[in-house]
């Protein structure tokens, strides 16, 4: 009775979660160091794929743990109100990520400047870079994202409100096979795109732009997958349910930032 818990928080248990994910993280960036060498006997991608693998190997066991502490009912709502606290703070510093891309691609579309010219002799997009048209995959990829948000929207809407668990489950599978779909026509795109990363800045704010926007659609993709099948097994409550509503702010998240990178880059960057 001396050790019976008698309050709201819940005390982690020591876990190896923490340091094995710095040592992945670590191993995967210096991998991607070696990777991208000039020198031909270091750039060899294994260092990165392994630190990769590992990172994965982390998520997948931490979030476990996580998933397990939920059912085992320790997330009480004091604890759910400090995940809440702590999502806000991890999108809000997402935010500051992504807007030094934008603050890059802004600068140097403001203030183009060349190698050896001033800057009212330059001009952007760069000369011999052929934009995308913003009005054609572009566009259809925005709105199979806004159809994702919504499809994720309607199924938060059927747990919360109806409890209604076959529609939750229809609402997610059509937010994960929408992610799908737009990973596949970003693919696509970047396939045909008449301009490289290297070479030039515009390709560069690009590529890094709307390619680190991809790996997070990839990640909120998962994200509502692990929700799906959570759903199909019963997990979620419409009192308790911090997960699927992490995963929903993060694919809301990933709609604005790509609403914001269709407006500026496509439209009035190109």
């Amino acid at each position: 009775m001396a050790h019976e818990k008698n309050h709201d928080y819940h005390i982690l248990n020591p876990s190896w979660w923490p340091f094995l994910g710095a040592v992945a993280g670590f191993v995967m960036l210096f991998g991607a160091v070696l990777m991208i060498s000039p020198q031909a006997e270091t750039n060899q991608p294994w260092m990165f794929l392994i630190g990769l693998m590992g990172v994965f190997y982390v998520m997948f066991g931490w979030w476990s743990d996580t998933v397990s502490e939920n059912i085992a009912g320790d997330h009480t709502p004091v604890v759910r109100i400090g995940l809440r606290y702590g999502f806000i703070l991890f999108i809000t510093s997402e935010v500051m990520f992504f807007a030094a891309w934008f603050w890059s691609f802004f600068k140097h579309a403001l203030y183009p400047m060349g190698p050896l010219s001033p800057i009212q002799d330059s001009v952007w997009p760069p000369e011999g870079i052929e934009t995308f048209d913003p009005w054609h995959l572009p566009l259809i990829n925005t709105l199979i994202l806004l159809c994702s948000g919504a499809a994720a929207t309607w199924a938060h809407h059927a747990l919360v409100h109806e409890n209604n668990r076959e529609d939750m489950k229809w609402g997610l599978t059509i937010a994960v096979v929408l992610g799908l779909l737009f990973t596949l026509f970003q693919a696509y795109e970047y396939s045909h795109a008449a301009f490289g990363f290297s070479g030039n800045i515009y390709g560069a704010n690009f590529f890094m732009a709307t390619g680190f926007h991809g790996f997070h659609v990839v990640i909120g993709t998962i994200f509502l997958f692990v929700c799906l099948m959570r759903t199909i097994r019963g997990h979620f409550t419409p009192d308790n349910h911090i997960g699927f509503e992490a995963a929903a702010w993060y694919w809301h998240f990933v709609d604005v930032v790509w609403l914001f990178l269709f407006a500026a880059i496509y439209i009035w960057g190109s």
